[in-house]
């Protein structure tokens, strides 16, 4: 039997949602506690990072230590790399200043990735990064639940970004990074 068109795309549209409502959420709102604007960013974050998980959360350390090729960064180095970026990005929004020395010890290699991460960054279960990711996710809801529209839409100091833009592009970050885990999970596959 063939389909026509407009049963084909009706079947289409039927599968895609739902896949949105098993696997991801299908509204943006604020959370409890948060100002509308810093919660629909909550949201977003929050979508992100459970699809992320989700992709992930079953690895054996192979496949989370796996590279595509010689240049290339694990799926364990970039959960690490997305938890580094969003501590960078909590120390500049909050506090007004970048990673002191204590901190660059603790991120520089995961935010930088490359050989280093691909030497140092490894031989762990994928829970290990998890668990660093959640940390540094429930210091952010922690933060931005403290903070109101008004501060989200203020420039940071001494430069044309504002807060909301900063944490616009956490959320961008983690995107790209998950398209890349993805592509990875799936050359892993063949």
């Amino acid at each position: 039997m063939r389909l026509n068109h407009k049963h084909y795309w009706t079947s289409i549209i039927l599968l895609l949602i739902f896949n949105i409502s098993t696997y991801g959420q299908t509204v943006i709102e604020p959370p409890k506690g948060y100002s509308t604007e810093i919660g629909n960013m909550v949201s977003m974050l929050e979508d992100l990072k459970a699809r992320v998980t989700r992709s992930v959360s079953e690895l054996s350390i192979d496949e989370t230590d796996f590279l595509l090729d010689n240049q290339a960064n694990s799926v364990g180095a970039m959960i690490l790399h997305l938890a580094a970026t969003e501590k960078l990005y909590q120390v500049y929004t909050f506090e007004h200043r970048t990673l002191n020395d204590e901190e660059k010890a603790i991120w520089d290699v995961a935010q930088n990735l490359g050989e280093a991460a691909r030497n140092q960054i490894k031989n762990k279960p994928i829970d290990y990064y998890l668990d660093i990711w959640n940390e540094v996710r429930a210091e952010t809801l922690r933060l931005l639940k403290t903070k109101d529209d008004k501060w989200f839409n203020s420039k940071i100091l001494k430069t044309d970004m504002n807060n909301h833009w900063a944490w616009y592009h956490v959320m961008e970050h983690q995107a790209n990074h998950m398209g890349q885990i993805r592509f990875i999970l799936k050359r892993k596959e063949k």
